[in-house]
């Protein structure tokens, strides 16, 4: 196949205008997989159609661990929502008054945020599990929750980078011959400036009650009318699963949400140790939450028992239950994952980053990159992958005109963060709307605004960064 060069954007941006007419994430990216194969193939149809069977087969394949993860985690919300952990640790905050309001609620999903940041994934996952019924019964959005874990996900992860994320990057800069990663990656945290800014608007919106935009209509839904999601939403988990309600005559009990909880979270860390050796760093995402949930299932599945709220044959049917409730959201991953490797394969991230190749002033380069940086995030949907594409570009350009490696560094973490955050491919953005209960458009289009933002703030930052320099 020759070159494709433009023809290679045409993928993701196809999947995105679909999604956005449609909400149909899964059409949309199918759509966008589909075109991809017709590239790669030289417009021949029946060799796309049969590419598109192949790559979804081989996403699948590539990424079992966290597929069955995704599928777990409808299995533990089923489990912990029938022997009364949800309504059980709502009574207990509440009564309490350690969430005693809207802002208590918005509150606990940021500082959970903060405080998990081992991978982006559990980060959504935990923050909006524990945050939603809170949420739901002060009259708050489920976009809003959706839009407070994805900010405080990725961009925390990437801030405090004692995971997966600081091995990549650490692992990458030292392939490019840099001997010190970790002090440029240290030194890089101030300079990453949209993660900076996306945190602080999350907290600023989050506590202080204020909201433009789509958030601030679907808000005002909310309060006014009691309706957490948009009529006609599709939320990419089942009701089913996420408003269970506990079991005939099982008693409200906090602790039934909690451990099963606090045995995922104590397990990833385990995970990652054994995995890694006893490196941290050097662990198996992956492998770490798979084993993780399975933990998890097995405690609140115990726990059930223990208590006599769930014998053997209900709680099977909890797990099926829970697990048939999260097809939805596999299945957007799962073609999110395929649509990824389109691009890939089609070179959109090194085309992008050829395109902005063109001289320009050394003062303007870092916000360049981290515009460039952004672009490429956005059409793959992989801020990893953006990652592995970018600072081989970024490095070497910074050598050569004589600017500030972490600075350099921190626009490519930065524009990796905010492509990703604005990106209705992303793996990060599915998961954060699926821990939420919300639309996966709908999130989207209520976080853009405020992305934006957030991205304009950086520019603007970059470019006073790059004239002092």
């Amino acid at each position: 196949m020759e070159d494709p060069g433009f023809l290679s954007v045409l993928p993701p941006v196809l999947a995105i205008l679909v999604a956005l007419a449609t909400r149909q994430a899964v059409l949309a990216l199918l759509a966008g997989v589909l075109f991809g194969e017709l590239v790669l193939g030289g417009g021949n149809v029946f060799a796309a159609l049969a590419g598109t069977v192949t790559r979804i087969t081989v996403a699948f394949s590539d990424n079992p661990s966290i597929l069955l993860f995704s599928t777990l985690v409808g299995s533990v919300l089923a489990l912990i929502g029938f022997s009364g952990g949800v309504t059980g640790f709502v009574k207990w905050v509440t009564e309490r008054r350690l969430v005693a309001g809207p802002r208590g609620a918005q509150a606990l999903a940021l500082l959970l945020g903060l405080g998990i940041f081992v991978e982006s994934s559990i980060t959504c996952l935990v923050s909006g599990t524990v945050a939603r019924p809170l949420f739901d019964r002060f009259r708050l959005s489920r976009e809003k929750l959706a839009y407070l874990t994805d900010s405080t996900s990725a961009p925390v992860c990437i801030l405090l980078p004692m995971n997966g994320w600081g091995a990549l990057i650490i692992t990458i800069l030292a392939t490019l011959g840099i001997e010190s990663g970790v002090s440029v990656l240290v030194a890089s945290i101030p300079l990453n400036f949209y993660s900076l800014a996306a945190l602080g608007l999350a907290f600023y919106f989050g506590l202080s009650g204020r909201d433009f935009g789509p958030m601030a209509r679907a808000e005002r839904r909310a309060r006014e009318t009691g309706q957490v999601i948009r009529e006609g939403a599709r939320p990419l988990v089942s009701t089913d699963v996420l408003a269970l309600p506990p079991g005939p005559g099982v008693p409200d009990r906090a602790r039934n949400m909690v451990v099963p909880l606090a045995v995922l979270l104590i397990m990833i860390f385990v995970g990652l140790w054994i995995t890694g050796e006893g490196n941290l760093l050097e662990g198996s995402g992956g492998t770490s939450v798979l084993w993780a949930v399975l933990a998890a299932v097995v405690t609140a599945a115990a726990m059930g028992m223990f208590q006599r709220v769930l014998r053997v044959s209900k709680t099977m049917d909890l797990v099926l239950q829970g697990a048939g409730g999260m097809v939805p959201v596999v299945t957007v991953l799962l073609v999110s994952f395929a649509i990824s490797a389109v691009a890939r394969d089609l070179g959109t991230g090194v085309y992008l980053a050829g395109v902005a190749e063109a001289a320009m002033p050394a003062w303007l380069v870092p916000a360049v990159l981290f515009l460039v940086t952004s672009v490429v995030a956005f059409s793959t949907g992989t801020s990893w992958g953006t990652f592995a594409i970018m600072l081989p570009i970024a490095v070497p350009a910074a050598a050569v005109l004589g600017l500030d490696l972490p600075l350099v560094v921190g626009a490519v973490l930065s524009g990796g963060i905010f492509g990703d955050h604005c990106s209705p491919i992303s793996d990060t953005t599915i998961i954060a709307s699926m821990a939420s209960g919300s639309d996966l458009v709908d999130h989207v289009n209520t976080q853009l605004p405020y992305a934006v933002l957030g991205g304009v703030a950086a520019t603007v930052l970059f470019v006073a960064a790059g004239l002092a320099s």
